[in-house]
């Protein structure tokens, strides 16, 4: 083998060397029922056609790389946002680590949630013993502010019944009896992770606005002049919440971030080991039923939460990730009007400067046509401001987006100009996709990072805005929220579209007519 003490070589090139190259060969030829590189070839270009997209549609009970997550992702997501909580998953280790690796390998960051680690004799007899000693061990060894408990397909096809095993769990001094441990269920064979996020939201203001699950009476709300902000689940928690952050501070606005995960999912190298870091307190969640209203930033991700909360006396206001010129402005009006305070001269110097770089750079994106996929709100979102910015978002695909979300997205292209000829696709997944872009061809592909599986297939450029995103670093910690977050999205795009332009400009004396300097 080419590998030896003295020149370590990297997995890029090791395995390109001739040994390596021989025995995937041998490998694929003995074990892998290799057919014939004629036939493969024949069937790859079939598979592009519209005779095939016909029956890729057709499919029903298939489905082929979902563009979702489950539900208790979600659910663990919403957890890490109140104050020295610590997500507690009923259900299996395996499931469980899971959850923890898919967000610690997109905010590189370590992910605090443990598992009642049921095993099969728990799948055939209950998971009660393993909440019992699950929530003992949890509660004695991290000393968490609140466990927030959810649970995992196994389960919920046996029944366990959550409010019973914690009562239970309490009783037997698992807990003490006026702990706070919220609930939900989040079965994970139906939805998305965005599913999960909004029951877990859900079970923690039942928990404390409901009299803590029944072991204290109702609160009696007394209305004041706050707002209650929820940003949903968002991969760019980060540079998000710090944007609207800023945005309320500069308007002077009295406000609470319901489940505010921005400081554990950006935490220092400081020498000290955070477990828990920031987030909303128990106090504050208890409160926010006195606010005079509750703005989600992601209407998908709070369908069932928004509805309990008006309920409660509130005015709601739903978004679908605030992102370019009209959705933030619509944004900072709602907060001007519940707050009854002007919008400062920075803001609107913000929304100009914004204004001036889409002018300065609108003749490199006009008519361009992009594919877009993701979750129902970001996806919602990046369509308003393709539209704005004269691009054409061509095909707009959600795996966890149905009818409500397909007409919202129907009616923001028909809006526009620019969303001639342009479709949203519900329920679809990124195979969906894979016909789409055969048969409509786009400029560039948009969504996380499991596109670049497809921009390899069909050539078509990926630019990586979405959950998750493994292969690049640090995006979640810039907003796209605000007109700041207009302008990071708007460079990321630009850029995307002039490295495509350099890298098919640069063959000397053929193509690099084009390989300018100047864009």
């Amino acid at each position: 083998m080419p590998q030896n003490a003295n020149s370590v070589l990297d997995h890029f090139d090791l395995f390109r060397q001739p040994e390596y190259r021989e025995m995937f060969e041998k490998k694929r030829m003995s074990f892998e029922n290799a057919v014939d590189d004629v036939e493969v070839q024949r069937i790859r270009e079939w598979l592009t056609t519209p005779e095939y997209r016909e029956l890729n549609f057709g499919r029903e009970a298939l489905v082929v790389n979902p563009s979702k997550a489950c539900q208790p992702l979600g659910a663990v997501f919403c957890s890490s946002g109140f104050a020295g909580s610590i997500a507690f998953v009923h259900g299996s280790q395996g499931c469980v680590a899971y959850y923890r690796s898919h967000l610690s390998r997109h905010f590189k960051e370590p992910c605090s949630c443990v598992s009642s680690s049921m095993t099969e004799d728990a799948a055939v007899f209950g998971g009660m013993t393993n909440m019992v000693d699950g929530l003992a061990n949890t509660y004695n060894l991290y000393k968490p502010t609140m466990i927030s408990v959810s649970t995992t397909c196994m389960a919920e096809v046996i029944g366990d019944d959550l409010n019973a095993f914690i009562k239970n769990a309490r009783e037997k001094g698992s807990v003490p009896m006026d702990y706070d441990v919220p609930f939900s269920h989040t079965p994970a064979f139906v939805g998305s992770h965005v599913t999960g996020y909004d029951n877990m939201l859900k079970g923690v203001l039942e928990y404390f606005w409901d009299g803590k699950a029944g072991m204290a009476e109702k609160l009696v709300r007394v209305p004041n002049e706050r707002l209650n902000f929820i940003g949903g689940f968002d991969p760019y928690t980060v540079g998000n919440l710090r944007e609207l952050k800023r945005i309320l501070d500069l308007m002077g606005a009295e406000y609470t971030i319901i489940s505010d995960n921005s400081d554990v999912w950006d935490t220092p190298t400081d020498g000290t080991f955070r477990m828990f870091d920031g987030g909303t307190t128990t106090a504050e969640t208890a409160e926010a039923v006195n606010s005079k209203a509750t703005i989600s930033l992601q209407e998908f991700s709070t369908q069932k939460t928004l509805p309990f909360i008006a309920a409660h006396g509130q005015e709601v206001i739903a978004f679908n990730h605030p992102l370019g010129v009209q959705a933030t402005d619509r944004l900072i009006l709602e907060i001007a009007r519940h707050t009854g305070k002007p919008v400062p001269d920075s803001l609107r110097i913000e929304r100009g400067r914004l204004l001036d770089a889409i002018a300065d750079s609108h003749a490199h994106i006009h008519g361009k046509k992009f594919a877009i996929y993701g979750d129902p709100d970001l996806c919602l979102g990046l369509t308003g401001f393709l539209l704005e910015l004269g691009a054409e978002p061509t095909h707009v695909l959600s795996t966890n987006g149905g009818k409500d979300w397909a007409d919202k997205v129907e009616a923001l292209l028909a809006s526009s100009p620019f969303g001639a000829n342009c479709h949203a696709y519900p329920n679809r997944d990124l195979w969906h996709m894979r016909s789409l872009l055969f048969t409509e061809p786009v400029d560039f592909l948009i969504g996380n990072t499991y596109g670049k599986y497809l921009e390899r297939d069909t050539g078509t450029p990926l630019i990586r805005i979405g959950f998750p995103i493994f292969d690049r670093h640090h995006h979640h910690r810039f907003p796209l929220w605000g007109y700041q977050g207009g302008l990071n999205v708007l460079r990321t795009l630009l850029d995307a579209i002039f490295a495509y332009i350099d890298s098919n400009s640069n063959v000397p004396a053929k193509s690099d007519y084009s390989f300018d300097i100047i864009r």
